[in-house]
């Protein structure tokens, strides 16, 4: 109620603005050859009810509620009983001014005053302003309207999209955090006197998986030392029965990566890896250059008939989809003793 009646306030004094424009406009066009300013008041005024009502029919009943509305056979009926109204109302002003100003002496009326045709002109072109305002100004507010949806529906889904990437990190997160406290039970087990390094290395990898990955970005050189962290974590476990390769080629090692992007790749490859004779291989290899990153890692397995990729390797791929779409290359194969993952992405610019 109280915004309408801001409205109201605020529109009040236009409206009286423009028909007050409308009425020295009549007056001003009609008193040529007029010497009679009384007569040429009554006519001005009386024409300029004519114009605003049937302007105000227009604009706030007829075009919202029938043109608009695409009802068009009632839009043009009373467009009619408008038009009759109209000729009627003008027909009664010359009558007026006829019989009460100049005495039923026609000849004597100026001759601009006594032409239906220009009066219904005048009125006519008054109307249609009126009516192609409320029109335009509908036409705007819609496509207003319209950029407003279109922004609401837009943040709708980019915090979906947000909500479930955190669906997905929360996922991730217990998953990875789940092997790596394995690995620090087996080391429990043999009481190793690696354990004070062992756990320094598991909390660094603990706070980096639990804080850092909840921000939208880090950067490589951190992805890639805690990727080292895990490697050394797990060298420690596997002793003599592990050979691993991590080969780095950077164009520049700031540049900004999702985290835990391409960590899950490596606990994977370690928690499904298998030994050949004796021994678990892992090759590593990390190039980027200025447009892409490109990230290659293998292992040793027997499980050439198994198509199960695990929660990690899912998750990371649901991933890729939302925040690269179709530019991330994405290849899992699994050949004879070998489980390959080959990734390239583009290089954001920040």
């Amino acid at each position: 109620m109280l915004k309408i009646f801001t409205s109201f306030l605020y529109k009040t004094p236009l409206h009286i603005l423009y028909w007050g424009l409308v009425w020295l406009f009549f007056y001003l066009f009609f008193s040529t050859g007029s010497n009679n300013p009384q007569f040429l008041f009554w006519f001005t005024s009386i024409l300029s009810v004519i114009s605003i009502t049937t302007s105000y029919v227009f604009a706030y009943s007829l075009i919202p509620n029938y043109l608009l509305t695409k009802k068009y056979w009632s839009f043009l009926l009373y467009t009619i009983y408008a038009i009759i109204f109209t000729l009627f109302g003008v027909l009664v002003t010359v009558v007026f001014g006829f019989v009460f100003f100049f005495n039923l002496e026609f000849q004597n009326m100026p001759a601009l005053t006594k032409s239906s045709s220009v009066i219904l002109v005048c009125v006519f072109l008054i109307i249609v302003l009126a009516s192609g305002y409320k029109i335009l100004s509908h036409n705007y507010k819609s496509i207003e309207e319209k950029k407003t949806l279109e922004n609401k529906f837009l943040q709708t889904q980019l915090q979906l999209k947000e909500q479930e990437l955190k669906f997905l990190k929360m996922q991730i997160h217990p998953h990875f955090l789940f092997n790596t406290l394995n690995t620090l039970y087996g080391f429990a087990l043999k009481k190793s006197d690696t354990a004070p390094d062992m756990i320094l290395k598991l909390s660094n990898l603990l706070d980096y998986i639990l804080y850092q990955v909840d921000k939208p970005s880090v950067v490589l050189e951190n992805e890639i030392q805690h990727i080292e962290d895990y490697i050394s974590l797990e060298k420690m476990r596997f002793q003599e029965s592990l050979q691993v390769s991590f080969v780095k080629s950077l164009y520049n090692d700031a540049i900004q990566i999702p985290p835990m992007l391409l960590l899950p790749f490596v606990e994977n490859a370690f928690k499904h890896g298998t030994q050949i004779n004796g021994v678990l291989s892992i090759d590593i290899n990390l190039k980027t250059t200025e447009d892409f990153l490109i990230f290659h890692i293998k292992n040793t397995s027997k499980q050439v008939t198994s198509t199960k990729k695990g929660i990690g390797l899912e998750n990371i791929q649901k991933r890729l989809e939302m925040l690269y779409k179709n530019q991330a290359n994405l290849s899992i194969k699994s050949e004879v003793n070998q489980f390959i993952v080959d990734l390239k992405i583009p290089l954001k610019d920040d």
